[in-house]
């Protein structure tokens, strides 16, 4: 049974018009949405400071939604919510600062009390991705890590998918709702992945992807992690987003060094630069991390 206050923040969290910042507003206001349901227009006005058709796009879908349904419709499709103040959120997740409100999760919850460590990386990695992965990831799944990436094509794919095939245990965290998964080419990979490890959002089942939801998502990664490891990444890359959040956050950042002539090496060299842990071996990952 979701309480009073959890099923109103979850109607607001499927309004597609409200942000994330929109909605600490309205909670920063009423802390507890007591009064959610008797708000004006003009109240509604006041607290999020919106321009008038954006204020109407709103009221529209906050007035249209069936949460009790859709809520219902997630309990049959085995997708469980956790909310900030349950026992089960991941409490390395509420140190960052802008944690989400709510997981959305389908598989093993229990994954998100263990050590985890994020492997991240270009989306056309190549072959020396695989090789460096294979190196890597037996040693960290041996100490009990657990490998969180984002299931994007390229390195994270390989690293869910290495990781599976050496006995471990993953976590993806998704840009968008569990109905719309991305890329398509992954769902059997997440279908896999929802029996034995884990799937992880922020955004509603029913919400498709958008662009700016993925630098959003890889805050979670990052988040989430003891420490991010960056393979292989363009000089522009989402990776070094991730990387960045990590460094917030106060945790390590580690990345693989590459030739000095190829794009998929600018980023992580920079990384180097910039003093993220130069990784050769688990070992040089291993030294840096404390494990619970």
């Amino acid at each position: 049974m979701i309480a009073i206050f959890r099923e109103k923040l979850l109607h607001l969290i499927h309004c597609r018009t409200l942000t994330h910042r929109s909605l600490k507003k309205l909670l920063t206001y009423d802390p507890r949405l007591t009064h959610l349901y008797s708000y004006s227009i003009d109240t509604f006005q006041q607290i999020l400071q919106l321009e008038p058709p954006k204020i109407k796009a709103f009221l529209n879908e906050f007035q249209s939604l069936k949460i009790k349904a859709l809520l219902k419709l997630y309990e049959t499709k085995g997708i469980s919510i956790i909310h900030l103040e349950d026992q089960e959120y991941p409490s390395i997740l509420k140190e960052i600062h802008d944690p989400p409100f709510v997981l959305f999760t389908i598989g093993n919850k229990q994954l998100l009390q263990k050590n985890m460590f994020a492997v991240v990386g270009a989306r056309d990695a190549n072959l020396y991705a695989k090789e460096t992965l294979d190196l890597l990831i037996p040693p960290l799944i041996k100490r009990g890590f657990v490998i969180v990436s984002g299931l994007a094509k390229g390195t994270d794919t390989l690293a869910h998918a290495r990781t599976i095939e050496h006995g471990g245990k993953t976590i993806a965290v998704l840009g968008g709702g569990f109905f719309h998964l991305y890329p398509r080419e992954n769902l059997r990979l997440a279908n896999e992945m929802k029996q034995d490890h884990l799937l992880v959002s922020e955004y509603p089942p029913i919400q498709k992807p958008e662009k700016w939801h993925f630098p959003m998502r890889n805050r979670i990664i990052s988040g989430l992690a003891k420490g991010t490891l960056v393979v292989q990444a363009k000089s522009r890359s989402g990776s070094l987003i991730t990387a960045d959040f990590a460094l917030e956050s106060g945790r390590e950042v580690f990345a693989v060094p590459g030739p000095i002539h190829h794009p998929l090496s600018a980023g992580t060299n920079h990384l180097i630069q910039q003093g993220a842990k130069l990784v050769l071996n688990a070992q040089d990952i291993l030294d840096e991390i404390i494990v619970d």
